[in-house]
């Protein structure tokens, strides 16, 4: 029994990590023959059943019913119904269920723009993946974009030039940028600024690139707010500690834009 638990926890951590709505289905009280045990689950997403049975047959089809329309219910997360199987569903058994229906909704993600694949981005990117986000990670080298872990939460990209993906990118990204240099960076910075719908820009690197990079950018006509250095004021110049900074950063600035978001 622990080991289907195992298999409804991974198959419902798939579905969230894919961004699809789904509907629990819970077999919560039975009386007499029913063909399944109280505890049993199903989950119904709009194509169907994804994982679990209640019973087969018509209590099957009719709770696949019942889950998908409450996906397209806009008002209503939860929903309770008792069944005979005999006289509602025409079932031989002579049973009657309760069945609890929980619609588990698709959530605005969070999502976050990692500019470069290098030492502290391979360490910022695995513990990103612990939490609830979306990540897109995008280089020039595709070894090491190879390197990055297999996820459903994280897209890597390749591209020819850093700034051939800006105007792909989705409105309320937080966007992180620590490519291999200078030179790559500022253009990036450059672009990204222009934007008006960014909650957070980031570039890696220490206060007298700041410097550096403002110059570059007033030479531009850019006089904009963005984080640099980035990463809260406590670790060292380990990777991980980098990472850590980063993201307890990223988690401040979510949570104060909570919302605030954009709308247009």
């Amino acid at each position: 029994m622990d080991f289907v638990f195992d298999e409804f926890l991974l198959s419902c951590q798939k579905l969230r990590e894919s961004n699809i709505a789904f509907v629990v289905v819970t077999l919560t009280d039975k009386q007499n023959s029913v063909p399944q045990d109280i505890g049993s689950k199903l989950l119904v997403t709009a194509n169907g059943i994804a994982f679990g049975t209640v019973g087969g047959g018509a209590l099957e089809k009719n709770s696949i019913q019942i889950a998908q329309e409450l996906l397209q219910n806009t008002k209503e997360t939860t929903y309770y119904k008792q069944l005979h199987l005999n006289k509602d569903l025409q079932m031989t058994c002579g049973g009657s269920v309760s069945l609890l229906f929980e619609k588990i909704d698709i959530q605005s993600s969070w999502e976050i723009v990692i500019f470069g694949a290098g030492h502290v981005a391979q360490a910022l990117i695995r513990t990103l993946l612990t939490l609830d986000c979306k990540i897109k990670c995008i280089d020039t080298r595709q070894e090491w974009l190879d390197k990055l872990p297999d996820s459903a939460k994280l897209d890597t990209i390749f591209v020819d030039e850093y700034t051939d993906y800006i105007e792909n990118l989705e409105k309320n990204s937080f966007i992180i940028i620590m490519t291999s240099g200078h030179k790559y960076d500022l253009p990036i910075l450059e672009k990204v600024l222009q934007k008006e719908y960014f909650p957070y820009v980031g570039v890696i690197g220490a206060k007298n690139k700041r410097v550096k990079l403002d110059l570059d950018l007033k030479k531009v006509g850019i006089i904009k707010e963005y984080y640099c250095p980035i990463g809260e004021s406590f670790g060292t110049n380990n990777p991980n500690e980098i990472a850590l900074s980063i993201v307890a950063q990223l988690l401040k600035v979510r949570d104060k834009n909570k919302g605030n978001r954009c709308k247009n």
